[in-house]
């Protein structure tokens, strides 16, 4: 049965739908906002996998066809996810995953589909809310409905969903989900604004968002369905108290090891001793060895979650709102244009900045905009396998390293030049050469130190500090600087990154229903403290960018031309450009307005090409003297280029004083030699004299001699 409802969010119309499209699905709405439309779907497998995890999967895909576009490529379809998709679908699998009842191990997959984009709302907060209708009205058991609202803040005032048009005028860009009673997730960048200010905008999302579930409980009241069957896949009760009462001590003693390889290695230890003497006392026990290591994972959470509330100790020793060591080393790498290596405890991560020209830009074709757009600033996240001692695989780039690169591209981006003032392309990329916990935040500090080793004129260094939480009914621990351990068994992943004067980029996750607003901002208030305790460390190595760019960075300058000349430059078929290019060994660019970039690793060939275009779009002067290479003679006289791509006559009659029987007897062609430029005809027509040339020439080196005598 059809069921529709139009409601007005933030002055825009919201359409719900179920009951018309993908009925086969478990689950399914068609969401409407504006003429965004976006089908989501759910649907669970009916028995449980092998898996030692829950198989949850989030697709979201864009349509080409959305915007009315064909899609680019030899194949003319969609392919695998771009970055654009891959983020969105992990701004839906967040808040989600913690939703799933502990224990329901059935493969289970969202789809997110972008049937229409009206390229003013973004159809990304639309996929979370869609999908908790799915789920609702669906047998898939699940906690709670859920969405998520972006806000913005324009001219001091906050606004949900703002459009595209909105936020290039707005200070933040935060998508907020979660309950009716909880915020769930947090994700978003801003113009170094208070962390008071970012509080108030979770509050104000907050807001909508219980609009939103208001509309959502109103389309399913009587289409609820009953969950499906299911039951929680746990470790046999007798196995789980064996194993606790051989291990727990020990996992006790391996949990307070500081380092992360001893801590792994002692804990396997654990595993593999515990497993050889449950064999040892009964057979039959073999086949229950993988969940032994989920038995001992909970004994592991259980022992360093109480230690922390008990006795406010660590795994490695420190205090709650205790720093890791930190090191920073800038210019490291000799031959790259600024490279910064960022060490905090068992986390680093080496960041190497590349400067480039606008032919380095990398092309953008989004469903989001009407026409290709460039994007001149990329930062590029890289975790391999060996960064926690491992040996697997190097496959494409993950998800997990997009929304990382991501996090920390957006704390990057609003402290970058001018591009009117920097012309440059700015690649940053961030190998993780050592991984225990926050190294998106790792990436951040080095990635600000980077840039200023390669001279780019940042506005504010930057730096960033992961904030984790221990929950246990009213007893509440907040950990700054967390440890990976911290994360994978804590109850928040809360990162913060900005520079002193505020906030630029900020991500929340937790993994329990409930999270007040009081606990956020004192998490937000430790993370300013750790911010300024490591941008403090960072200024002893590099604390402003250097006053000039690497030695092997391209030179960029640039020269305005009146655009009727740009035809001039580039000459017949591009015949001009290239021999400049090549004459000079500059790199060349135009653009429509007649503004010209030349960049060159070498100043003196940028100097060059710089004169050989400006000598180009100077027009002649009638009574000046030229100098330049004969291109053609005739039996009436030669043809000379007195500027590039500029030829003039040079009458037989003006070669010489004298009479001249053939051209040849005074000039050959490819010959450089000097005329004057006698005149300028109603045509354009250039006429030109050697003889007046040397005519001057020779009163000139009189008037020299006479000067000397």
């Amino acid at each position: 049965m059809m069921k529709r409802i139009e409601r007005q969010f933030a002055g825009r119309p919201l359409i719900l739908e179920i009951g018309r499209m993908a009925k086969l699905a478990g689950g399914s709405c068609l969401v409407q906002y504006g003429e965004t439309v976006v089908l989501c779907t759910a649907t669970a497998q009916s028995k449980p996998t092998h898996l030692p995890f829950f198989p949850l999967t989030i697709e979201y895909r864009e349509k080409s066809y959305a915007a009315g576009k064909i899609p680019g490529g030899f194949f003319k379809r969609e392919g695998r996810p771009g970055e654009k998709e891959i983020l969105a679908a992990r701004l839906t699998d967040r808040p989600l995953r913690p939703m799933f009842p502990k224990g329901y191990m059935h493969e289970t997959q969202i789809v997110a589909s972008i049937l229409s984009a009206d390229q003013e709302n973004d159809a990304d907060v639309l996929a979370l809310l869609g999908a908790s209708v799915a789920l609702n009205m669906s047998s898939i058991p699940f906690g709670d409905y859920v969405a998520s609202v972006r806000v913005g803040r324009i001219q001091g005032t906050w606004v949900w969903n703002p459009t595209f048009q909105q936020l290039q005028y707005s200070d933040v860009d935060m998508v907020v989900a979660g309950s009716d009673e909880a915020i769930l997730m947090v994700e978003g960048g801003a113009v170094e604004v208070s962390e008071e200010d970012m509080l108030e905008g979770i509050r104000f999302a907050h807001d909508g968002i219980k609009q939103l579930i208001g509309i959502q409980k109103e389309l399913l009241e009587g289409h609820s369905v009953p969950d499906m069957e299911w039951s929680p896949v746990t470790p046999d009760a007798s196995l789980k108290t064996m194993v606790e009462e051989l291990a727990v001590s020990r996992v006790v003693e391996a949990l307070n090891l500081s380092d992360k390889q001893e801590r792994q290695q002692a804990m396997a230890a654990v595993k593999e001793d515990v497993i050889a003497k449950l064999r040892e006392d009964d057979a039959d026990w073999a086949e229950h060895e993988g969940d032994v290591g989920e038995i001992l994972r909970g004994i592991e959470k259980h022992t360093m979650r109480q230690q922390i509330l008990d006795k406010g100790e660590r795994a490695d020793g420190r205090s709650l709102d205790e720093i890791r060591p930190i090191s920073c080393e800038v210019g490291i790498l000799p031959r790259t244009h600024g490279s910064a290596l960022f060490t905090r405890g068992q986390t680093q991560a080496l960041a190497v900045t590349t400067l480039g020209t606008s032919r380095d830009e990398q092309r953008i074709d989004s469903i989001d905009v009407r026409e290709e757009v460039t994007k001149s600033f990329m930062l590029h996240y890289n975790f391999p396998p060996f960064s926690v001692g491992e040996a697997r695989p190097f496959r494409g780039t993950s998800r997990r390293e997009i929304g990382h690169g991501n996090l920390a591209e957006r704390a990057i981006q609003p402290l970058l030049p001018e591009y009117d003032s920097f012309p440059y392309t700015i690649r940053l990329v961030s190998d993780v050469l050592e991984s225990n916990g926050s190294s998106s935040m790792a990436t951040v500090c080095g990635g600000s130190l980077a840039l200023m080793d390669a001279g780019v004129p940042i506005k504010a260094p930057c730096a960033g500090v992961a904030m984790g939480l221990i929950k246990e009914g009213e007893r509440v621990a907040v950990l700054t600087d967390i440890l990976g351990l911290e994360d994978a068994l804590g109850d928040m992943d809360f990162k913060v990154a900005g520079t002193r004067d505020g906030v630029t980029s900020i991500q929340m996750d937790i993994k329990i229903a409930g999270l007040t607003y009081e606990v956020m901002k004192e998490a937000l208030e430790r993370a300013h403290k750790g911010r300024m305790h490591i941008l403090d460390l960072m200024d002893q190595a590099l604390s402003e960018p250097r006053s000039d760019i690497s030695e092997w960075a391209p030179r960029i300058t640039t020269v305005q031309i009146n655009p009727s000349k740009i035809g001039e430059i580039i000459g017949p078929k591009g015949k001009t450009i290239r021999a400049i290019q090549e004459e000079s060994g500059a790199t060349i660019e135009v653009d429509d307005t007649g503004l010209v970039k030349i960049a060159a690793v070498s100043g003196e060939g940028a100097a060059r090409a710089r004169e050989m275009i400006e000598a180009i779009v100077k027009d002649p002067e009638v009574g000046r003297i030229y100098e330049g290479p004969v291109k053609n003679t005739t039996t009436f006289g030669a043809f000379i280029e007195i500027l590039p791509g500029v030829e003039g006559l040079c009458h037989i009659s003006e070669l010489a004083e004298g009479r001249v029987e053939k051209t040849e007897d005074v000039l050959k062609k490819g010959e450089i030699t000097r005329v004057k430029l006698l005149s300028i005809d109603e045509k354009g027509r250039l006429r030109l004299s050697r003889r007046a040339a040397m005519a001057d020439d020779a009163k000139a080196a009189e008037a020299g001699e006479g000067d000397d005598a």
